[in-house]
């Protein structure tokens, strides 16, 4: 899969459904049929959603730690905790589960942010915490994760 473009806000109906954003569902087009997996974040106090073939890759390599390590044992039971399947319907909605919606501290308003090749599920006011650049200097940040990082010849990445 190619990767996941946008970032737009949006509302959860009294249910827990939430609108998929047009430009997002024809993004996901290839992917309806297969249907996605949607987890907690192990870093942010957000939801991600994975479209089912990504969701495979991902278990490809979880698949390929040894379950004889107790640490590896507590991270694929931490990772995949309240782990559902879940599909978008014909309206293009998708039901957040009330487990993960108390997880991510969902209320009305959201964001559904990509995040390469998954979509991030968030809480409005979280994410505009997330991305506040007054607690993580982003230009420090991109730095250190890019700045040593030089694959190309034109000196850009």
């Amino acid at each position: 899969m190619n990767s996941i473009i946008g970032t737009y806000e949006c509302k959860v109906d009294a249910k827990g459904r939430l609108l998929l954003p047009a430009p997002f569902k024809k993004q996901l087009a290839a992917s309806l049929q297969d249907g996605f997996v949607l987890k907690r974040s192990v870093f942010q106090p957000c939801l991600e959603l994975y479209p089912m073939s990504e969701w495979n890759l991902m278990m490809q390599k979880i698949n390929k730690l040894n379950r004889f390590v107790k640490k590896n044992n507590d991270f694929i039971r931490r990772f995949t905790a309240g782990v559902k399947v879940v599909e978008i319907d014909t309206l293009g909605r998708l039901l957040v589960p009330k487990d993960l919606t108390t997880f991510a501290q969902i209320s009305k308003d959201i964001v559904l942010s990509s995040a390469v090749n998954i979509i991030e599920i968030w809480d409005k006011e979280l994410y505009e915490k997330s991305i506040d650049d007054s607690v993580v200097d982003f230009a420090d940040l991109a730095e250190d994760v890019m700045g040593n990082v030089n694959d190309d010849d034109n000196g850009i990445s």
